[in-house]
């Protein structure tokens, strides 16, 4: 338990809050969503869902070994001349493996950041200067939900991908075990937003997971989410939101230039 304790500190400590600030970068985009949806998060035709397609790949200290799928961020490009103050909403769903931005958008998210009408222009530029910070997602009226992968082998082997993520939070360890029961096994991340255990429970299955939350983090139980008779390729829902917002643990920001 000890061990257990000092691994969490150690991930929550480095899934720092810092990066609600304002930041300033660069951003590229790929001209097919599918390039971004079909990336390391893992999410796959259902990334399309979770922003209206505004979806970005982000280097790895916004990836985070896979802890940073699903993160929503507000961005804007800087020239004020094709872009508009507000920018857009983007969600991570990617590795973006080219240090030359922090960002890679899809062509929908690119274009949003441009003044009404002069979305194709943007596009022509290839690489803009942006500020980004991140914020919370918001799925209203939709809990966080549960799938289960193909891969998955009853009752030796279960693979899950979490959807839905609400709040300014990272999802940094989870456990699985039997609807009443009080032993818990725990899941290992897979890669992106996929978590896997070869010590699968009998009957229905509950889930609790550690989130990013405050100064530090909390757990979250969802009592009963998967039935005995799972299946492969449905989408369950676990009965809670994530709402919580992590704070932050180093200097103040200053975003107030943003409106």
């Amino acid at each position: 338990m000890a061990l257990f304790l000092c691994v969490l500190f150690l991930l929550l400590s480095s899934a720092s809050a810092c990066d609600r600030c304002l930041h300033q970068s660069k951003a590229a985009y790929f001209s097919k969503a599918s390039a971004l949806s079909a990336g390391a998060c893992g999410y796959g035709s259902l990334a399309l869902g979770l922003s209206g397609g505004h979806l970005a790949a982000g280097v790895s200290s916004l990836y985070k070994d896979g802890a940073g799928c699903g993160a929503c961020f507000q961005i804007r490009c800087k020239n004020s001349t094709l872009c508009s103050s507000e920018g857009t909403r983007i969600t991570l769903t990617d590795l973006n493996h080219n240090n030359e931005t922090e960002f890679v958008l899809s062509s929908r998210a690119f274009m949003a950041m441009a003044n009404k009408g002069i979305g194709r222009d943007i596009l022509k530029l290839g690489i803009v200067d942006v500020e980004y910070k991140r914020i919370p997602c918001e799925y209203k009226n939709q809990n966080l939900a549960v799938r289960v992968e193909e891969s998955s082998q009853k009752p030796n082997y279960l693979a899950i991908k979490l959807m839905y993520q609400g709040g300014q939070t990272e999802v940094v360890a989870m456990d699985v075990a039997q609807v009443g029961s009080a032993n818990w096994n725990f899941m290992s991340r897979n890669h992106g937003a996929v978590w896997d255990t070869s010590r699968v429970p009998n009957g229905a299955l509950q889930f609790r997971f550690v989130v990013t939350s405050g100064f530090d983090g909390k757990w979250i139980w969802a009592k009963s989410v998967l039935p005995a008779e799972w299946k492969t390729g449905v989408i369950y829902d676990s009965g809670v939101q994530i709402t919580d917002i992590a704070k932050a643990g180093c200097s103040p920001c200053d975003d107030s230039h943003w409106r």
